[in-house]
């Protein structure tokens, strides 16, 4: 400080001026800082007992979930058990080992035999037990048996019916119903604070609620519970648990006590550093959240072009943060925060909703436009960005099946029952799901199977050593014999040179981003490259896509 006011006495006023202002001004700040912990004591508490108690919560939904997808499989195993046991339909034998079957079973209640009219032949326990079809069949991806609800005789809460197509004319149908939950329609334990319990279809349509549906629905509601959504694997079903926070807030007064106690102490301790470290700090300004608020967060679209025909095969939205007076901030200084504070999610849907506003007249006027949006590993913990697509895109003329979501392979997904779930969300709505950074993480091939991606991206480390000279790069090689072997499209990424193009296309990798073609371009400036490109309201053109990214044969003989 005596070296500044020297050198304020040698100079000019308003300069010594300007200096104690700044000097005051950083005082003040410390000031404050030092006293954060206890200003913040409340947020961090709140926010590490709602990730404490969220975990747990989601883990008994899981629990439950996972009660109903066993219940169907096993609904499932007795149709095939039943099947095959006997050789005719509704014979003496059959009807025995139908009956003996389904005593077995822990959930099934009724095994029928019936016509497309309804007419029943056989069933395995008498009295033609009536019910009531309460929604419309579901099918379950990757089977040949449908579900839906119905409501049996003496259940207070609908069951489920699991059918299976005999042949044109007849069908077997088990019917199921589950433990404690559908028949005291309690809450169970584990959720015995909890405000809603609710199971739901895919498709929205109830299959029963415990507590009042507001405590979840309601928006205004948000930050006094905590909610949870858990999907029955690949069973068309969802679980809905929301919880009052002040009843989980209150069973940790004590730890509230101490902890404020200690903040005091530790402010107190530290506040004469914090002003020694202020004073050869410079602390950026950094406000994220405002930024998404005020709309700051744009999105940028990088094209994807099919080197087959030329024509612009989609885009990868990519986040820029743009500043009140024109710059323009790279994802790269502030993804990290957005992933660790919890801000990606709300930050995806805003993207979302500006992709929609920006792309939907370029993507009706071409329905092979892909669009894809990154997620990140948040998304697969917190479950809710299907419902978040479904809401944003449906009735938008932006078709679902144009949506491609890229997870990162640099972060693995912990808890894969969850994320696959997820996936199968997406999956289940006409969107494809993209592995995004292949070959630089943590996946390997049973990982990348277990989760089901549709589309493979190659990361631009293993593009940057082609040369002209390149004959082979086994690593690069072996990913896109990857890619044939999980029957799934591939996309390479950081192509910058003429070189790497025609290497990637002499091995059918058709679909290339990078900056040879187009850094990440505002909207208007991709939507004027798609028409130029791909020319207005034309169907593709030339170079016949298999459907996985890759070219034919054919197609490569004729490039």
């Amino acid at each position: 400080m005596l070296a500044a006011y020297h050198s304020c006495q040698i100079g000019s006023f308003h300069g010594c001026g300007r200096l104690q202002s700044r000097t005051n001004i950083i005082l003040l700040i410390v000031a404050i800082l030092a006293f954060v912990p206890i200003l913040a004591l409340g947020f961090v508490l709140d926010g590490y007992i709602k990730n404490r108690e969220s975990s747990a919560i989601l883990r008994t939904a899981n629990d439950i979930s996972g009660e109903t997808q066993s219940a169907v499989y096993e609904a499932i195993q007795v149709i095939q058990d039943v099947l095959t046991g006997a050789p005719s339909l509704c014979t003496p034998s059959f009807m025995d080992n139908m009956y003996l079957r389904m005593q077995r079973s822990s959930f099934v209640r009724q095994i029928v035999i019936k016509n497309d009219l309804g007419v029943r032949y056989c069933e395995a326990l008498g009295g033609n037990i009536a019910y009531d079809t309460l929604s419309e069949k579901l099918s379950i991806p990757g089977r040949q048996e449908v579900i839906s609800a119905v409501r049996m005789p003496g259940l207070e809460a609908p069951g489920l019916r699991v059918e299976y197509a005999i042949d044109e004319n007849k069908t077997i149908a088990t019917f199921i119903t589950f433990n404690h939950i559908l028949s005291s329609m309690k809450m169970p334990p584990g959720l015995d604070e909890a405000s809603l319990l609710r199971m739901a279809f895919a498709d929205g349509t109830e299959l029963f609620s415990i507590g009042d549906p507001q405590t979840f629905d309601g928006e205004d509601q948000f930050d006094n519970f905590i909610k949870v959504v858990s999907l029955a694997g690949d069973v068309p079903i969802r679980l809905e648990v929301a919880v009052p926070f002040s009843k989980i807030r209150a069973r940790y007064a004590d730890l509230y006590i101490w902890m404020t106690i200690l903040a005091c102490i530790f402010s107190a301790s530290i506040l004469i550093g914090a002003i020694h470290i202020s004073r050869k700090s410079s602390l950026p300004s950094f406000d994220l959240e405002h930024a998404i608020a005020a709309g700051d967060i744009k999105p940028f679209y990088q094209p994807v072009i099919d080197v087959s025909t030329g024509r612009v095969y989609g885009c990868e939205v990519l986040a820029r943060w743009v500043k009140k007076n024109g710059d323009v901030i790279s994802p790269g200084a502030f993804i990290e925060y957005a992933e660790v504070s919890g801000l990606a999610i709300p930050m995806t849907i805003s993207i979302m909703e500006t992709v929609r506003r920006d792309l939907e007249e370029i993507s009706a006027m071409n329905p092979d436009l892909k669009i894809s949006i990154n997620l990140f590993e948040g998304h697969f913990r917190d479950g809710s960005v299907v419902d978040d697509v479904a809401a944003i895109f449906s009735g938008s003329r932006i078709n679902l099946r144009q949506l491609v979501f890229e997870i990162t392979e640099r972060h693995p997904l912990g808890n894969n029952a969850q994320a696959t779930g997820v996936i199968a969300g997406l999956q289940s709505m006409g969107c494809k799901v993209a592995m995004d950074d292949v070959g630089t993480g943590h996946s390997n091939l049973a990982y990348i199977q277990t989760l089901g991606v549709d589309i493979i991206k190659i990361d631009k480390v293993f593009i940057d050593p082609i040369t002209r000279q390149t004959t082979a790069m086994p690593i690069l090689d072996s990913l896109i014999s990857l890619a044939s072997e999980l029957n799934a499209g591939i996309i390479a990424e950081g192509v910058e040179s003429q070189d790497q193009a025609l290497y990637l296309r002499s091995k059918g990798v058709r679909h290339l981003q990078g900056f040879l073609f187009s850094p990440a371009i505002p909207a208007d400036k991709y939507m004027e490259m798609v028409n130029s490109l791909n020319g207005r309201n034309t169907m593709p053109a030339g170079g016949h896509d298999n459907g996985n990214g890759k070219m034919s044969q054919d197609d490569r003989d004729a490039a």
